[in-house]
């Protein structure tokens, strides 16, 4: 029987009948994905969702607004970082938000993914020992730390099998990691770092993959309709010559997870993408009560690790608003317009530069000259389907 990404409770088969309200977009944090496109990004969501729900959308949430005293549906900037604070706004069930909500704001961060170096360690409140014991399996080798000191011992300890990777846990899109092979690149890697920002997030020591293909795994719940999905991401190349994300090619099927491995044909190594997945959700579920979540997504590399040895584990988990987004509600709409379509799939792209081409049957999401960016474009379009075996 399969455990649906959607929550830690059994999920019904009734169809939510609507009774009305509105959509709103939540900035969780005004400091985290609060650029122009990112904002722009979710009001175009949210609207979306709006008409999917039959609900109006009604901007950025203001608590000094009644919103007419109608159901509010939120959709979040992140991860909303305590259940006090998500009751505060009247989430209390995975119907109320396009997201997640989580009991402590480390563990929407990729920090949880590792354990910590050993029991005197520092550590945040509410860090759970068994989560990491319970996806030994499903990551790759590697340490969080929530003290420099940690950090320098995780990593020394690491490169004796090879080289490392440094993580800052707030960031995304690849940005902000360094690769170091010896232990005076660690050192030099640790100390450009603010010491009480690891002190607040953590930093992950990780071991390093070369040449990894990275793949989404992932599921969104909107009132009675599941879409699950599996992809592989793509990189790219920003305004200032970074690699970074740069979109995914998903396939998507109506219904949970047993249903996407039944109507689609992964490999091996994709199937174990899936499981190594899933274990990881599980083990939030089991760990971390108050943890519930409409949208999930799980970042999982496969790659050469050390000595040569073909490695496989997740990387970080998504649960807001995300880079595969604008599939996911590529598909959101079409399952909801066609009954009858049960798997499709849909590419998303996130380009750079002034001059980047608009295939004619995109979905744009955003389009202009972000603050912080430059120049970028994003947008998803459908493909024709053909049996996914990657």
């Amino acid at each position: 029987m399969d455990t649906s990404f959607s929550s830690g409770v059994a999920l019904v088969d009734t169809v939510l009948k609507s009774t009305g309200g509105s959509v709103v977009v939540w900035s969780a944090d005004p400091q985290a994905y609060g650029s122009e496109h990112e904002r722009a990004t979710r009001s175009n969501f949210a609207e979306r969702l709006a008409a999917l729900k039959q609900f109006r959308f009604a901007g950025e949430y203001d608590a000094s607004r009644a919103h007419e005293n109608t159901p509010l549906y939120f959709v979040p900037s992140d991860t909303v970082p305590s259940t006090q604070l998500a009751r505060s706004l009247g989430i209390s069930t995975l119907h109320d938000l396009f997201g997640g909500v989580v009991p402590y704001p480390f563990v929407a961060t990729k920090a949880i993914t590792h354990p910590l170096v050993g029991r005197a360690a520092a550590c945040p409140e509410g860090w759970a020992s068994a989560f990491a014991a319970d996806i030994s399996h499903a990551a790759l080798d590697g340490f969080s730390a929530f003290s420099a000191e940690d950090a320098r011992w995780a990593g020394r300890r690491l490169l004796e099998n090879g080289p490392v990777r440094v993580k800052p846990v707030c960031a995304t899109g690849g940005r902000g990691q360094t690769m170091v092979t010896d232990a005076d690149a660690l050192d030099r890697s640790l100390a450009a770092m603010d010491e009480s920002e690891i002190a607040l997030h953590g930093v992950v020591i990780e071991e390093n993959l070369e040449r990894p293909d990275t793949f989404s795994v992932g599921q969104v719940m909107v009132d009675h309709m599941i879409v699950s999905y599996f992809g592989r991401q793509r990189m790219t190349t920003d305004n200032a010559g970074q690699s970074v994300y740069g979109g995914s090619d998903l396939t998507l099927v109506r219904g949970n997870f047993d249903a996407l491995l039944a109507k689609t044909s992964p490999s091996p190594a994709l199937c174990l993408a899936i499981e190594q997945a899933r274990r990881y959700h599980q083990a939030v579920i089991d760990c971390f009560p108050g943890f519930l979540a409409s949208r999930v997504n799980y970042d999982v590399a496969q790659g050469v690790g050390a000595g040569g040895a073909w490695r496989s584990g997740v990387l970080e988990q998504s649960w807001r608003v995300g880079g595969a987004t604008g599939a996911e509600m590529m598909a959101l709409e079409s399952f909801w317009r066609d009954p009858a379509l049960e798997r499709l799939r849909v590419s998303c792209f996130e380009t750079y530069g002034a001059a980047a081409p608009i295939p004619a049957k995109a979905a744009v999401h955003y389009r202009g000259i972000d603050n912080r960016m430059g120049p970028l474009t994003k947008y998803a379009l459908i493909q024709p389907y053909a049996s996914d075996t990657t």
